[in-house]
C-alpha cells in the first residue's frame, strides 16, 4: 500500500502544479495564493478540534498539544514557506509550466547540500554522480530558455522561481530540525503551519494587492480551492505512506519527485508549450539525477 499511497501523492503534486497554473492564468497572484490556502487550512481545523474535544476518535490524524516554544517554530516555518510561495507563484503566473515544475522540484537536492555544508552530513560518490546529472540538467533548460526569449539570468520572473525554491530547500532543512532533532508533532505542526500562513500571508495580501486591485484584477475560478484540498490531500497521503513500517523513505521521496511528469504532460496537451521534446529529454535526464541522489540515500 504504501508504493500505492506514494504514486497517489506524487499525481496529486503534479496537479497541484497543473491547478495553480489554471487558476494564475491572467488572474491576481495573492488573492489566489491566499484562498488556495485558506482551503488548505480548513481540511486541517476539523481534525484539530476533534482531537481537543474527542481525541479518542482519531488514529492517523490525531494531533497532539505543541508547546508555546513549538508554536513559535512553526510560525517560523510558516514565514519561510510564504515566501516561497508568494515567489513561485508569480513565477508559476508568468513563465511556462514546463520550465516551472522541474526546476521546483529540484528544491530536495539543495535541502540535502544544506544538509551537507550546515548538518554535517555526507553524500556517497553515487549521490554526487546524481547531483551532477541534474546540474547539467539545469544547464540545458538555460539554453532552452533562450530559444524562448527567457533569460536564467536576466529574467526577473526566474529569479523569482531561483528564490522560491531556495526558500522550500530552507524549509526542508527546517522541517528535518524540527521534525527529527525536537520531535515535534507533524499532524499539529502542519494544521497550525496552515493557520499561520494565513496570518503571514493577510499583509500581502491587504498592502500589496488590494490597493492595486482595479488593475490587478481577481477572477474567482473553482480551480483556486482545489489547489489546497489538493496539497493537503497529498501530504496526507505521502505521510500514510511514510508511516508504513515496510516503507523506505528514500523510494517514496523518489517518487513524489516524479510529480513533474503531470504538469509536463498538460502543458503538452493543453497549454501548447514549446521546444517540448527538448524539454522531455532534459527531463528525464533530471528525473534520473534525482532518483540517483534519494536512491542513494
Amino acid at each position: 500500500m504504501w508504493i500505492s499511497f506514494s504514486i497517489a501523492s506524487a499525481l496529486l503534486c503534479g496537479g497541484y502544479d497543473v491547478l495553480k497554473k489554471l487558476s494564475l492564468r491572467d488572474n491576481a497572484v495573492l488573492p489566489v495564493l491566499y484562498l488556495a490556502s485558506l482551503s488548505g487550512t480548513l481540511v486541517f481545523v476539523p481534525f484539530l478540534i476533534i482531537s481537543e474535544v474527542d481525541p479518542g476518535r482519531l488514529s492517523l490524524l490525531y494531533m497532539p498539544h505543541m508547546t508555546l516554544g513549538q508554536h513559535a517554530l512553526t510560525f517560523v516555518k510558516s514565514g519561510i514557506v510564504g515566501a516561497s510561495w508568494v515567489l513561485s507563484y508569480y513565477a508559476m503566473r508568468y513563465l511556462p509550466i514546463t520550465i516551472v515544475s522541474p526546476i521546483r522540484a529540484t528544491s530536495p537536492l539543495l535541502t540535502l547540500l544544506g544538509a551537507v555544508t550546515l548538518l554535517g552530513e555526507s553524500l556517497s560518490a553515487l549521490q554526487w554522480l546524481g547531483v551532477a546529472i541534474t546540474v547539467v540538467a539545469f544547464w540545458l533548460f538555460s539554453k532552452t530558455g533562450k530559444m524562448e526569449n527567457i533569460s536564467f539570468v536576466r529574467n526577473r520572473w526566474m529569479i523569482s522561481l531561483y528564490f522560491g525554491t531556495f526558500f522550500a530547500a530552507v524549509s526542508g532543512l527546517y522541517d528535518k530540525y524540527m521534525l527529527a532533532s525536537l520531535g515535534i508533532p507533524k499532524n499539529t505542526m502542519q494544521a497550525w503551519f496552515c493557520i499561520y500562513m494565513l496570518v503571514v500571508l493577510l499583509p500581502f495580501l491587504l498592502f500589496k494587492w488590494w490597493p492595486t486591485r482595479r488593475e490587478n484584477r481577481f477572477t474567482f475560478r473553482w480551480t483556486i480551492p482545489l489547489i489546497g484540498i489538493c496539497m493537503a490531500v497529498a501530504d496526507f497521503l505521502y505521510f500514510c505512506a511514510l508511516a508504513e513500517p515496510e516503507s523506505l523513505v528514500a523510494i517514496v521521496s523518489t517518487l513524489r519527485r516524479c510529480s513533474m511528469v503531470v504538469p509536463f504532460l498538460v502543458g503538452v496537451l493543453f497549454f501548447r508549450e514549446r521546444n517540448l521534446w527538448r524539454k522531455l529529454l532534459i527531463i528525464c535526464c533530471m528525473m534520473v539525477g534525482v532518483c540517483i541522489v534519494m536512491l542513494g540515500s
